[in-house]
């Protein structure tokens, strides 16, 4: 006797019912960024101007180091965009007098005599506009942009003759898109120039906060952002398309009285954490006070104040043109590493 069969009480649509999983078009994107969380934290920031002028410490600081290595390019740029520009930090760096840190020229004229224009273009208007009327912005060509979204430049091909960016690529949730998108808008043979933050920034917090969850709640839910590799900045310019590349680390510590100053502080300057899928609302008190404490026995310094890690990415690259300096040829030398450094000559 033949068993039972289920396919004659089964609907006909589902005998002939069949699915398929298609990708869209295109490359996919992870999504690690709320970039509408992000564009709310740096509203409400700036909404607050003077305490959001009283954190800009860090963001002038990082944009002073950046514009340093415009000294090391012996040329001008008629037209300069500063991506992702914040309150203009970068416009207030070009104008500082004197900006060549060497002893052997104690006078130096501005950086903003390197340019013609500068292009300041962020996604929040508020914070953009913060500083506008202060006196820096009449001592350069400067025009504000606002984008709807960093992560899409509307500016045409080759339109610049350098891009700088400073403290906002850290928040793009398609970074290899972005740069290639950046290099498609240099002019050939001209510079992109960035910083970010990478690696270990705020390493201290990110541990103490964990151990404080793991000990308190049974678990660990992400409070500090996912940050990129200096290993990986490297491989993500050259697939972008830009040459004669530079990659270097810089950590500025920052001493808070506790750790409590220190969440105050990147909420001021709209730095609040914006990972999707991040555990809403605040943190409950007895995790902060048991990361406090944590803070203070792992990382607290002699005088009882809480160092803070800002690991500083900074990369340069050039879109390739004609002329361009360019590699020899593996394998085309004639001197022997190994020789030189054990004193010797040619092969």
């Amino acid at each position: 006797m033949k068993p039972a069969s289920l396919r004659p009480f089964l609907p006909r649509p589902a005998l002939r019912r069949r699915c398929y999983a298609v990708q869209a078009p295109g490359a996919p994107t992870l999504q690690v960024f709320n970039r509408n969380t992000k564009y709310l934290q740096k509203e409400r920031a700036a909404s607050n101007t003077e305490a959001s002028r009283k954190v800009d410490y860090l963001k002038d600081e990082v944009a002073i180091r950046l514009c340093e290595r415009l000294l090391d390019i012996k040329r001008h740029f008629p037209s300069v965009l500063d991506l992702g520009a914040n309150a203009c930090n970068i416009a207030r760096a070009l104008t500082l007098p004197n900006p060549d840190p060497s002893p052997s020229t104690p006078t130096s004229p501005p950086l903003s005599t390197h340019l013609t224009h500068l292009t300041a273009a962020d996604s929040s208007p508020t914070l953009l506009n913060r500083d506008a009327s202060l006196a820096f912005n009449s001592s350069l060509n400067l025009t504000r942009t606002i984008l709807s979204d960093e992560e899409y430049l509307p500016f045409e091909k080759e339109s610049f003759d350098a891009v700088l960016s400073s403290l906002s690529l850290h928040w793009i949730n398609n970074l290899p898109s972005v740069l290639a998108q950046i290099n498609n808008i240099l002019k050939p043979d001209t510079p992109f120039l960035a910083a970010m933050f990478g690696g270990d920034t705020l390493f201290e917090l990110r541990t103490s906060l964990q151990l404080a969850e793991l000990d308190r709640r049974g678990g660990v839910s992400p409070h500090i952002s996912p940050l990129a590799d200096v290993r990986d900045m490297g491989g993500l310019l050259g697939k972008a398309g830009f040459k004669m590349l530079t990659v270097d680390v810089d950590d500025i510590i920052v001493d808070y009285p506790s750790s409590f100053a220190l969440m105050t502080d990147l909420q001021d300057m709209g730095e609040s954490n914006a990972v999707l899928g991040r555990e809403m609302g605040g943190i409950g008190r007895d995790v902060l006070m048991a990361a406090e404490g944590i803070y203070r026995e792992l990382h607290g310094n002699q005088d009882g104040s809480l160092p803070a890690t800002f690991r500083m990415i900074y990369m340069i690259g050039w879109k390739e043109g004609e002329g361009q300096p360019m590699p020899l040829e593996r394998g085309s030398a004639d001197v022997n590493m190994k020789d030189i450094l054990e004193g010797g000559g040619k092969k």
